[in-house]
């Protein structure tokens, strides 16, 4: 049975497996690209983490990173791959390393952007190795653009063996939106290229989540065409419907008022809090640190990979401050960022 997540997302689900496949099967291993778009909500993420964690052979490594949302800074997306990484064998000078992976102490005279372009590109092989690996572009939409044209170099770049999955809001969400649209046609464009676009659930799909929550009895087909149109077929706020909802059976998804605050992320930009930028995930993510999750209840709390969530993790040690997961966790509960209540 298809799980719940992952319903109305089989095919694409199917052929991301289908592309690493073919590339690791290669000799050498040739890159391939897979871009996925659509709506915030409609599981890109999930789809992303499903296919990681289905992945065989195991990839050699894979570099994840996202945006730096409210006041991105170039080369956002390599400083949170190379953010807890040991990069003392990468074959960069120590000023330009400094400077792309956003240190602190970084001279402030930077090399001409053609030349950090290069460099960006030269890095991202060095970790790629021999590969076969996967690079995952998280919210390509928030990306900067300096980022934006790291991500359209590596899709062109020659003989370099990984699966590049990318995936993004449509470029009028994004933060450059002419440059996203460029860059993502740039990406679609790639020889072999794999362009998926999630849209909302079907009726049909609807029922057959609701049919695994509630596995008792068929669902009233009018209680499910109700549902659909509450929520728009879109998976997040299902989820948080049914979270929310749906304890004491189905009737309950219709018979209040939808939550009035679904955690759905609807704008490109996070939040800042106390001095720190953080993205909507990130925010969920702290928010399970504060009320004591592992990593693994993370992940299986907010549907994602637990590879993900250690990235995330990371990420939030780097933007807080925090040297632990209890001194991220305290800085939480200091601004009264909560997330479930109780671990899972």
């Amino acid at each position: 049975m298809m799980p719940v997540a992952m319903v109305g997302r089989g095919g694409e689900l199917t052929e991301l497996t289908r592309a690493w496949s073919s590339l690791a099967g290669s000799d050498p291993p040739a890159r391939r690209t897979v871009v996925i778009t659509g709506a915030a909500g409609v599981g890109k993420s999930l789809l992303v983490a499903a296919a990681l964690d289905g992945f065989d052979p195991r990839p050699s490594c894979v570099l994840f990173g996202t945006a730096r949302v409210h006041d991105p800074a170039p080369y956002d997306w390599l400083a949170a791959v190379l953010s807890g990484r040991d990069t003392t064998g990468l074959p960069l000078p120590a000023d330009a390393l400094a400077w792309l992976a956003q240190h602190p102490n970084a001279p402030r005279e930077r090399y001409a952007p053609g030349t950090l372009l290069r460099l960006a590109v030269a890095t991202v092989r060095a970790l790629v190795g021999a590969g076969p690996a996967v690079i995952v572009v998280e919210d390509l939409h928030a990306l900067d653009p300096a980022s934006l044209n790291l991500i359209g170099e590596l899709a062109a770049a020659p003989e370099l063996p990984v699966l590049l999955v990318v995936a993004s809001r449509p470029p009028e969400a994004a933060l450059a939106p002419e440059l996203a649209a460029r860059t993502l046609a740039r990406l679609t464009g790639a020889p072999g290229a794999v362009r998926q676009h999630l849209g909302a659930l079907t009726v049909e799909q609807v029922a057959a989540v609701l049919g695994q929550v509630y596995p008792d009895g068929p669902v009233d087909r009018q209680l499910v065409e109700t549902v659909r149109e509450r929520t728009g077929g879109n998976p997040y706020r299902l989820t948080e419907l049914i979270a929310t909802r749906g304890g004491h059976g189905p009737d309950g998804l219709v018979g209040e008022p939808p939550p009035e605050h679904p955690r759905l992320p609807v704008e490109p930009i996070g939040a800042e809090l106390g001095g720190a930028e953080l993205t909507a995930r990130e925010v969920e993510v702290l928010g399970c640190l504060a009320a004591g999750m592992s990593n693994k209840q993370v992940a299986r709390s907010l549907g994602i990979s637990v590879r993900t969530v250690t990235v995330h993790v990371s990420n939030l040690l780097r933007k807080t401050g925090s040297a632990s997961r209890t001194e991220a966790a305290l800085w939480a509960v200091r601004r009264q960022l909560t997330g479930p209540s109780q671990p899972v």
